[in-house]
């Protein structure tokens, strides 16, 4: 036995570890690292587990290709690359380049060798159909930046601010938020509040956050726009607003005055469940009395309805609050491995990427980074005509799991000519894909820290890692750059990775393309893999420049598209308990949440992880579960407009009434899937039919009208 010291890739935060070895370096144990400057000896329950991922007994040690009869066959690597590529090159022939796609989740994202793969060999092939998790979960905040435009310099950093104000996002257990410390979320959070942060949370459930705040306003789910439009109103009313940095920077304050003029306090309370005073009180605590600190949201908002008017919302709180540093003030993460960019105090119109280039065939949506809209993606592939999806990579996401309206997407995935999935396990995906092309897991490959996403650690941190322990005996697993480098020798492409042209005539090595991205770092590659536990480059400190005297950007905070949009919510009528969708009426609203055992449709073949959670649970307050007429630990059927899911209740006082809280990422394949095995797919609750924001194509995938009873059996029992 022996340990040695890497980090974690199963989340954006790569919290440093200290991981025990048995004598053939196989895991036996996993902990967080007290020595790493970053995360602090802080590890999550799944980082804990790693050992029972890496060996769970679902893990897929060989390349696999499905057989006539369904089944799967070993087949050696090279081979499965000659046969994927031969099929892709007729397919493109036939149909153009188009046809053919990649979709990526975090298994793809967290890989520093990988991520830019998918995107270099589409780009090569000509494709356009470029899809990933971002424009499935939080792609509001780019709608707001094109919108609204965007500060050149950072926000107001946690060590320094007054006040947080958070809608729809849990932190201390998603891990994932802007504008707060995640590498061990709640000593940050102790040590803010210690020092007299002030914290305001919005959110239907009394959340691990909401715990720590000072004001905690508790809404009907989906009523995000409204919150931030009664906030805006009351701070324009009240004259908090920063008046000279408005005038200086912002070219529509009067137009959003008018816009949020209806949605005065005591509407905003009778429409989202709060109290009105409550508003006031939280209004004031962050622009009258707090002046560093912004509002930041998160899923709750991004999935929900009018997703993107309300993260807009929520970030004209900030501008019209000036909550941005300014010249002078020094950036504490002016990054590490992405080139350092000249921070000005300044405007920065970035525009609306979606009104350019590129159109979708379905629904006409432009895209964001370079990415199509993935709420379309099953419609690509299913709708015929030219430019019809007919071979996909599913590279590191559950595809068949995790997206909404599951039987739609199963479909689409069961009707394409070629399904490839990179994946270390059979998960629903797997079971559907005609190659399976299992990939080495992160312990078992060199890597770097998060770069794409670097400006969410609060310090210029960057580290490496070499492979620190050996795959399964007898395992043919690949590195996931060298199924797209593999393919793209054998279609005749040249591969642009991150910038760098690859010489195609040398394989590269996993090293060699971390170099790649590391190139911008301030110390030499080799340097920067000697430090064993990383390093925080604040050696050469970055402050804020004063502004172009030739730049005159301005916010923009209420274009048209916005302010009609805002006076469509004002028009709605909803009514708690009888809420409607598609002409039905329902009792209850269904929001998503997060759980410290999963991440999205991983870790659920953890033993560990399943005594703890067996299934995914409906969490609902208890007096709603006794109207049922049921216990906690009773069987539910929840309904919705576009189908069903049964669910066993489990009781949680934090929730407000009329709301059921289950987390994503569940279930079997659609008729295979049995509760109390498997848990509930609540992407079954879900259209992607309908109910797209007109941007992004961005489901209703919370706040979802629902209806419950008691399931048959139950019934039966009495």
């Amino acid at each position: 036995m022996r340990e040695v010291r890497s980090f974690c890739r199963f989340c954006m935060v790569f919290c440093g570890t200290k991981v025990t070895l048995d004598d053939e370096n196989h895991i036996v144990g996993v902990r967080g690292d007290h020595d790493d400057p970053m995360n602090q000896g802080y590890s999550c329950l799944k980082g804990v587990e790693a050992a029972g991922t890496y060996y769970a007994p679902n893990r897929v040690l060989h390349p696999l290709k499905r057989q006539p009869d369904g089944s799967f066959a070993r087949i050696p690597l090279e081979q499965a690359l000659d046969e994927i590529a031969d099929k892709m090159r007729a397919i493109a022939a036939r149909d153009g380049a188009d046809a053919v796609g990649v979709f990526r989740g975090g298994g793809a994202m967290l890989n520093a060798s990988a991520q830019a793969m998918a995107p270099a060999f589409l780009a090569a092939l000509g494709s356009h159909k470029n899809f990933t998790t971002l424009t499935i979960d939080q792609s509001a905040h780019m709608i707001a930046a094109g919108r609204i435009g965007m500060w050149a310099a950072p926000r107001h950093p946690l060590h320094d601010s007054d006040v947080r104000m958070m809608f729809g996002t849990n932190p201390l257990v998603a891990l994932t938020a802007t504008d707060f410390d995640l590498s061990n979320p709640t000593k940050a959070m102790k040590r803010a509040r210690a020092r007299g942060m002030k914290l305001i949370v919005i959110d239907p459930r009394r959340t691990e956050t909401a715990r720590y705040a000072d004001i905690f306003l508790q809404p009907y789910p989906g009523e995000d726009t409204t919150i931030a439009a009664g906030m805006l109103h009351i701070i324009f009313t009240e004259g908090w607003h920063d008046a000279e940095f408005c005038a200086a920077h912002v070219a529509d304050l009067d137009a959003l005055k008018a816009a949020v003029a209806p949605f005065s306090p005591d509407y905003v309370a009778r429409r989202a469940g709060i109290d009105a005073e409550d508003l006031h009180r939280a209004t004031a605590l962050f622009a009258r009395d707090s002046q560093r600190g912004g509002a930041l949201s998160g899923t709750g908002v991004c999935m929900g309805p009018h997703s993107n008017l309300a993260d807009h919302l929520v970030e004209a709180i900030n501008v019209v609050c000036g909550r941005f540093q300014r010249a002078g003030e020094r950036v504490v993460n002016p990054g590490v491995l992405r080139a350092r960019q000249v921070r000005r105090a300044q405007v920065m119109q970035i525009g609306r990427s979606w009104e350019q280039g590129f159109k979708s065939r379905i629904g006409n949506y432009g895209t964001i980074w370079g990415e199509m809209m993935s709420g379309i993606l099953a419609d690509e592939i299913l709708a015929p005509g030219e430019g019809q999806i007919r071979a996909l990579i599913a590279h590191g996401s559950n595809l068949a799991n995790i997206m909404p309206d599951q039987r739609k997407i199963v479909r689409a995935l069961n009707s394409l000519e070629l399904l490839v999935n990179i994946d270390p396990f059979m998960n629903e995906t797997s079971q559907l894909a005609d190659y399976i092309l299992p990939t080495r897991m992160g312990y078992e490959r060199a890597d770097l820290t998060m770069y794409l996403y670097e400006s969410l650690y609060t310090r210029p941190y960057a580290r490496y890692t070499p492979p620190v322990a050996e795959p399964p005996a007898g395992a043919e697993l690949a590195e996931d750059w060298q199924i797209y480098w593999g393919l793209a020798q054998r279609l005749g492409l040249s591969l642009e990775f991150d910038g760098v042209a690859l010489d195609m005539a040398v394989t590269p090595d996993t090293d060699s393309l971390l170099a790649i991205v590391a190139r911008h770092a301030p110390v030499p590659f080799d340097t920067l893999k000697g430090y064993e536990l990383g390093h925080i480059f604040d050696e050469e400190a970055q402050f804020v420049e004063p502004a172009d005297p030739e730049c005159n950007a301005r916010f923009t905070v209420a274009p048209a598209d916005v302010v009609a949009e805002l006076a469509q919510v004002h028009q709605e009528q909803p009514l708690p308990g009888a809420w409607t969708s598609q002409g039905q009426t329902f009792t209850h609203k269904l929001t998503s949440r997060r759980l410290r055992e999963v991440q999205n449709s991983t870790h659920r073949n953890v033993p560990a992880v399943r005594k703890r959670m067996p299934y995914n649970y409906a969490y609902m307050h208890p007096d709603d579960i006794a109207e049922l007429g049921i216990a906690a630990g009773g069987k539910i059927e929840i309904t919705s407009d576009a189908g069903s899911i049964p669910a066993i209740v489990a009781a949680e006082p934090d929730l407000k009434r009329g709301v059921v809280s289950m987390s994503h990422g569940w279930g079997a394949l659609p008729d295979e899937t049995d509760y109390e095995r498997d848990g509930a797919n609540t992407g079954l609750l879900i259209s992607t039919d309908r109910d797209l924001d007109p941007i992004n194509a961005m489901p209703r995938m919370t706040a979802i009208p629902v209806r419950l009873a008691p399931y048959a059996q139950e019934i039966a029992a009495e």
